[in-house]
């Protein structure tokens, strides 16, 4: 039975400079560096919860720092540690909080674009192909069905939006006209490979990896880096490779319990949120850990 008091929803840590607030993060500053923590909030629909998930932000932390391991060779990364060891001293007195949670990485300049690739046919993806028959004008070709895989990957890039907004899907072109067409060529292909690389081995796994969305910055001397969350519940569509069948939606290892439920009770996507039932946490925390001993191996409880 999972532990439902072990929860951390907004962390408040005195004597350390906060930068800023993500739906699930809160950034820190460390000298050249940043702490990232990882709270246990969830959001559906553009909405936080009022409650958390347990085991969520861990799943969320150790799993971006596994994938920035394993993608290295293709593209640098801005982690550093999550050993809280190796943080500055202010950290460590808050130890038992920032255990697991928490990853000092590199400053850099965030690329003002969603990098989503899609190796499946899926969410807003799908819901555009039957409408045009392209996703963010890429044109795919007729008869695919729900969930169906791609010939190939592709890259939509969408645009970033604020907590509470949607982020608007756009073309390449336009992706371009915001942060260049050298820069975005690059970060398309190393988006590709890493998708292709990590797909390959989800599978090996019995995880299919529909779609991902990673966000790249420079670093201090312009060069590109691999950023934020990489490979997460909450960043990408993890499928069970057993279950999986074409022509319909697929059940997802993350929040999807939540959101059916919220879809259950004709929730209107607007704050504030309803409370979620203990057994609809309780599951989704599962799926969560599941994920991340089915990727890695290894177990965080």
């Amino acid at each position: 039975m999972i532990d439902m008091t072990k929860v951390l929803l907004k962390p408040e840590f005195k004597n350390l400079t906060h930068v800023a607030s993500g739906k699930v993060r809160e950034i820190y500053s460390s000298g050249e560096n940043l702490l990232f923590v990882s709270s246990d909030r969830l959001s559906a629909f553009d909405v936080i919860m009022n409650q958390g998930i347990p085991y969520k932000g861990a799943v969320l932390n150790s799993i971006s720092a596994f994938w920035f391991d394993y993608t290295r060779d293709l593209v640098p990364n801005h982690f550093l540690s999550m050993n809280v060891e190796d943080y500055p001293v202010e950290f460590r007195e808050y130890r038992s909080e920032l255990e697991g949670r928490s990853m000092l990485v590199k400053k850099g300049k965030i690329v003002p674009i969603e990098c989503i690739v899609r190796g499946y046919l899926s969410g807003t993806g799908w819901n555009d192909y039957r409408n045009t028959g392209s996703i963010s004008g890429v044109k795919l070709r007729q008869g695919l069905l729900e969930s169906e895989k791609l010939d190939e990957p592709i890259f939509t890039p969408s645009t970033k939006a604020e907590i509470g907004d949607h982020d608007e899907n756009i073309s390449f072109a336009t992706a371009c006209e915001i942060a260049g067409t050298e820069l975005m060529e690059n970060i398309r292909d190393k988006a590709i490979s890493i998708y292709k690389k990590c797909s390959d081995y989800a599978l090996e796994k019995g995880v299919i990896i529909a779609d991902t969305k990673m966000e790249f910055a420079l670093d201090s001397d312009g060069k590109l880096m691999l950023a934020d969350e990489v490979l997460t519940p909450d960043s990408s569509r993890f499928w069970d490779l057993e279950s999986y069948e074409p022509g319909k939606a697929q059940m997802s290892y993350d929040k999807q319990f939540v959101r059916d439920f919220l879809l259950s009770i004709d929730f209107n996507k607007q704050p504030p949120a309803p409370e979620l039932p203990a057994e609809i946490i309780q599951k989704t925390s599962e799926k969560y850990l599941e994920a991340y001993s089915k990727l890695t191996g290894k177990t965080l409880i």
